[in-house]
């Protein structure tokens, strides 16, 4: 038997989905409550297999809270729920040591899928999810990781990134989101290595980063 927990700051919700599930043999809901504070303790006490994570709660984000479960006990499982779905969510969600990430409005045979494929120790992310996962490794994979030692003309590891990313088509939007920066940040940081290059404008950085094949045809 899977012992669920769930967390979500609407009680509308938790009973949703507590009676969603009430037919599955599988899989018993042990627990619920509504603030990230909470979760940490009541998980701590209820011993769940798996947490059911709504992330933006009252008060301490469920990425925190998180965090703070795995840190108490790494085997507990946990599902990030969101409303939308975010790179800086997934990001910090990965970084938190996340088991899988659904979109709120998913259907009940994708939350139990969900539930099942961490519970036997795999992670479990949606098509949507999974496709923002691989496009940026293939953008990461895409461009040259240099020895930082040696990168051209002084340039830091993130303006080469900026670099690369420019020369790859993408607008400041894009690599802001890709980088998880802004897009202030992303104009600054083109600042600096036209300054470094001695170059002009976007087109002639796409101009150099092909001549010095700093991204992968």
């Amino acid at each position: 038997m899977i012992k669920l927990f769930l967390v979500d700051d609407h009680t509308l919700m938790r009973d949703g989905i507590t009676s969603m599930l009430s037919d599955c043999e599988d899989i018993t809901v042990v627990g619920s409550c509504g603030t990230g504070e909470e979760a940490i303790s009541k998980v701590r006490e209820s011993q769940p297999d798996v947490v059911l994570m709504d992330i933006m709660l009252r008060g301490m984000t469920g990425i925190e809270a998180t965090r703070w479960i795995k840190e108490q006990d790494k085997n507990v499982k946990v599902i990030l729920v969101s409303m939308e779905v975010k790179k800086e969510y997934l990001a910090a969600g990965i970084q938190c040591g996340i088991d899988g990430y659904i979109p709120k409005d998913s259907d009940r045979q994708t939350m139990i899928a969900a539930i099942r494929t961490v519970y036997g120790g795999e992670r479990y992310f949606t098509d949507a999810i999974t496709k923002l996962v691989f496009e940026d490794f293939y953008v990461h994979e895409k461009l040259k990781n240099p020895d930082n030692t040696r990168l051209p003309n002084d340039l830091t590891k993130r303006e080469y990134e900026v670099l690369g990313l420019v020369a790859m088509g993408k607008g400041n939007k894009e690599i802001a989101e890709c980088l998880f920066i802004s897009i202030k940040t992303v104009e600054t940081h083109k600042g600096h290595i036209l300054e470094k290059l001695g170059l002009r404008n976007s087109a002639e950085l796409v101009k150099y980063a092909i001549k010095n094949n700093i991204v992968q045809a």
